[in-house]
């Protein structure tokens, strides 16, 4: 019980994971997460916090990071639908500044797992979105990094219809570029 699926993504590290669903009239049942299962697709972290958020539609959270503590993190949405993205910032990674984005929702019940030291966002595509997620270092306020969702250098396409206004806090819009954050590594 509880096996999972494995995707690699064109950027080394990053996971989708699909899990096993048992469903019958009554609903369905699934593992969210098997240290054994997990660690034998190469995810072999110890997680020690948990989070969970909830946004209305337009929400958009991100590109956030922590500096000096990074963390894994392993995303799901446990009600409606998000589009997540991580933005590569190893240092000497051949797709440093790349992103990668997966539609999670409820109902594909996907997670994707992020290593340290890769920028994370996303943004609430449904009426409403609750978002859990596990990681592998407490949360450190005076730590946090983030970069400017729409940084054309990084040229995240965020599937964000004409008609829905974005809605993010003051931090979010006026975090740095992918070019000043570069400056800051030398």
């Amino acid at each position: 019980m509880g096996k999972i699926t494995v995707e690699t993504c064109e950027i080394e590290g990053l996971k989708v994971i699909t899990p096993t669903v048992f469903g019958d009239a009554r609903g369905y049942f699934m593992e969210t997460y098997n240290y054994n299962d997990f660690a034998a697709a190469g995810i072999d972290q110890k997680f020690v916090q948990d989070n969970q958020s909830a946004s209305k539609k337009g929400v958009l959270r991100g590109l956030h990071f922590q500096k000096q503590y990074p963390q894994d993190k392993l995303v799901r949405v446990v009600s409606g639908t998000v589009f997540d993205v991580a933005v590569d910032l190893r240092k000497d990674s051949p797709t440093f500044g790349k992103w990668f984005g997966v539609e999670l929702s409820a109902e594909n019940k996907k997670q994707f797992f992020i290593p340290k030291n890769f920028a994370h966002g996303f943004v609430v595509l449904s009426d409403y979105a609750e978002f859990a997620y596990k990681c592998t270092d407490f949360y450190h306020p005076d730590d946090e990094g983030g970069l400017r969702y729409d940084d054309p250098e990084i040229g995240v396409e965020w599937p964000i219809p004409e008609d829905m206004e974005l809605i993010m806090t003051e931090k979010d819009r006026n975090w740095g570029s992918l070019a000043e954050y570069r400056k800051g590594m030398e």
